[in-house]
């Protein structure tokens, strides 16, 4: 969603670092090139007017101008501010270590909450060794506690529902259920509506009086812009939000809420949703998502990603293959799942320093299918020896996997290109020149 703010920033910051010195003049010029770029995010005016004001009083200040390097410095003023701007810290959710943990979802309909409960829930059982009970409290809205089902049970979680009954009693049952199953949390899933409506909001009000919650998330779509800022106020007002959930941070949308919504509300964000899977969920780290504004990055959010899925055998086996030369197709169709599981590929790139500006690199999540579906449409024999490939193999598999004889051949291209870069690795060549453009080109067809 920020990548268009982060190539504006980038741009501007590249040309700070071509003035060699700073002066009133040229901080001026810089700090009136990124005024505009957060206004055209949709960064709300009193945000960027607190951002610029800030950093113009400390880039003038004397310990830049008697900086060694100034235009470095007045760089790491402008990434901290963005961090100050987005809450400085991460906030973790108030789990309790032992008994129930209650956590209440609000929000405008549409907002993405019913998706963000089952995800929500994943967190807590991953993070917290919490059972979740997922409770389907949005009785208003058509097929929403079906939807609620079908996606938790995806995922292997319980749904409490009661559809015949009030939600205030939906959700106290759910909990005293909670209670006597033995469940660690209970996700409260609410039904969607305005900040102005005086019955429903009336209703959430009841219902954290009737199972006192220990947080109550607002949950926003991103996309919205400033819509969601004013929306929050509103809930916090009535409510008393205890913080924030961004949807659909995966969007094309101008972002500037994220950069606004805790500064002017007072709520800290404490995750993201960058996609449909439930697996595309993120705490929120102010200065890893300055990082990846500037274009700087975020290795350690990939990192974790990584781990998240890491098994530490196959990774030994996995290295030995590489440094006897047996990695084969099987090993590779292997690790384009993996790939596929950590998220969009758009947001992996993302978050490598400068890779997605200087490589240009933007793979289509169906070429990995096709690549998948090739792999899977040869013998075990074929994918152990891909030279046996001969031009009537290539045709039968191009029929089989639905794709291109064109394609089976890039594919099998790249596989051998990606193998004579394992060998350099091997001979502790390095990864030099375009040699990452060449490993994510031959992780698509």
């Amino acid at each position: 969603m920020l990548q268009s703010l982060g190539d504006r920033l980038s741009q501007i910051l590249k040309k700070v670092k071509g003035w060699g010195s700073l002066n009133e003049g040229n901080v001026k010029e810089g700090l009136r090139d990124i005024k505009l770029a957060l206004l055209e995010a949709d960064v709300n005016y009193k945000v960027v007017k607190e951002f610029i004001d800030g950093v113009t009083v400390e880039a003038l200040g004397e310990k830049v101008l008697k900086s060694v390097t100034p235009v470095q410095q007045f760089t790491k003023i402008v990434h901290d501010y963005l961090v100050k701007i987005l809450g400085e810290d991460a906030k973790e959710l108030a789990v309790r270590s032992g008994g129930l943990s209650i956590l209440m979802l609000c929000g405008l309909q549409g907002s993405g909450k019913t998706t963000t409960a089952v995800k929500l829930a994943r967190h807590l059982g991953k993070n917290f060794n919490k059972k979740p009970l997922i409770v389907a409290a949005d009785i208003y809205r058509p097929a929403a506690i079906e939807q609620l089902r079908l996606l938790a049970d995806r995922s292997g979680y319980e749904t409490f529902i009661e559809p015949d009954d009030k939600p205030i009693s939906i959700c106290a049952n759910a909990v005293a259920y909670a209670k006597e199953q033995g469940f660690g949390a209970v996700v409260i899933d609410t039904a969607g509506r305005l900040e102005i409506d005086e019955e429903m909001m009336n209703e959430l009000g009841e219902i954290k009086h009737a199972v006192s919650p220990d947080e109550i998330l607002l949950v926003a779509d991103a996309a919205t812009g400033q819509v969601a800022v004013t929306v929050a106020k509103g809930f916090d007002e009535r409510l008393g939000i205890t913080g924030l959930i961004l949807s659909r941070m995966d969007s094309d949308a101008r972002g500037g809420a994220a950069l606004s919504m805790s500064f002017i509300t007072g709520k800290f964000i404490k995750f993201i949703g960058t996609g449909e899977k439930v697996e595309d969920f993120e705490r929120f780290y102010p200065e890893r998502i300055a990082g990846r504004i500037l274009n700087r990055g975020d290795i350690v959010s990939l990192v974790e990603k990584v781990q998240g899925d890491f098994d530490l055998d196959k990774a030994k086996k996995l290295e030995k293959k590489i440094k006897k030369d047996t990695f084969d197709l099987n090993d590779f169709l292997d690790q384009l799942k993996k790939l596929q599981s950590m998220g969009p590929l758009e947001n992996i790139l993302g978050m490598i320093p400068g890779i997605s500006k200087k490589a240009n690199l933007q793979v289509d999540p169906r070429e990995l299918k096709h690549a998948e579906a090739i792999i899977s449409s040869m013998t075990l024999h074929e994918r152990a020896h891909y030279k046996v490939m001969n031009g009537s193999r290539r045709k039968r598999v191009a029929l089989g996997s639905g794709t291109s004889v064109y394609e089976v051949n890039r594919l099998l291209k790249n596989f051998e290109a990606m193998k004579k870069m394992m060998k350099r690795f091997k001979k502790g060549g390095g990864m030099k020149g375009g040699s990452i453009s060449s490993l994510m080109q031959g992780l698509s067809v």
